[in-house]
């Protein structure tokens, strides 16, 4: 009797454990952009709520549109950096808040396939090629967006990117503490192996690699805390000889890689050379 009682309760456990790491709690920062001309806007969502979005336009002749996505817990906010560094190469720049992330509309289970809905949700607005900045988790639904929206993201960026998400998880979920991850790790995966069938290995940036056509550049910092930096060299062995290159951000962790030097003209310059070559194409 004493081991069935254990046995239902470390089920129960664990399935409240999987419950909670999709409500983590949500971390928003505050950075308003101070270029261009901006547009404060809600767009319609899948699910019938909406997205907040800043579309904002240089203040000479835009040379296309960047769209950036947020990682998890964060909001649109944590782009501004990011997206202050396209600008000045003059292109519109589009920042989204996923769902249940800062004042976009709620949304049970969110995970990195519904970060890439809401990517693909502001990718059909635009309507037109864009450039496919991802960081984080909005890196993870960055890459299933590009695979989805082959013909419209021409160039993609992806920060502190994660290779496989079986792997990521279980670092995620130990990095909270070492007993979390080793008792409840494993069956918190379990459980989301169920809701989301192969989808949770068939959607890994890793194993989407190599399905994508468009240059790529990957950014991650050397000492992040979350995933490894082995986890970028992955995933540049992952893509076509040639068609990635990465960018270590030296000194950096997880989400500070716009502070390393060498990071603005490291994205300047591929955007520059990457964007040129796709307009050329046509």
């Amino acid at each position: 009797m004493f081991w069935i009682i254990l046995i239902v309760f470390y089920v129960a456990l664990s399935l409240a454990a999987t419950y909670l790491v999709h409500q983590m709690p949500r971390r928003p920062v505050h950075e308003d952009p101070d270029w261009g001309a901006i547009e404060d806007l809600r767009i319609p969502a899948v699910n019938g709520g909406t997205l907040e979005v800043w579309r904002i336009a240089p203040d000479g002749p835009s040379r296309g549109i960047v769209v950036l996505a947020h990682g998890w817990s964060r909001n649109r906010d944590r782009m501004v950096p990011r997206a202050r560094v396209l600008a000045k190469q003059g292109f519109t720049t589009v920042m989204h808040s996923a769902r249940d992330h800062g004042n976009s509309s709620p949304q049970k289970w969110m995970q990195a396939a519904k970060f890439a809905e809401d990517i693909e949700t502001v990718l059909d607005w635009i309507g037109e090629p864009v450039i496919l900045y991802g960081h984080s988790a909005g890196a993870g639904g960055a890459i299933i967006a590009a695979y989805n929206r082959r013909e419209q993201v021409r160039v993609l960026i992806l920060e502190g990117c994660y290779s496989y998400t079986r792997r990521a998880l279980f670092l995620l979920y130990s990095s909270f503490s070492k007993a979390f991850g080793i008792l409840l790790g494993p069956m918190v995966l379990f459980w989301m192996s169920l809701m989301y069938g192969r989808q949770i290995d068939e959607q890994s940036p890793a194993n989407l690699a190599p399905k994508l056509p468009m240059p790529v550049l990957l950014i991650h910092g050397e000492f992040d805390e979350k995933f490894p930096l082995s986890m970028a060299y992955t995933m540049k062995k992952r893509f076509k000889p040639g068609q990635a290159e990465l960018f270590i951000g030296k000194g950096a962790g997880h989400s500070d890689c716009p502070d390393a030097p060498g990071y603005e003209d490291a994205v300047i310059n591929f955007v520059n050379s990457q964007w040129k070559q796709s307009e050329n194409k046509g």
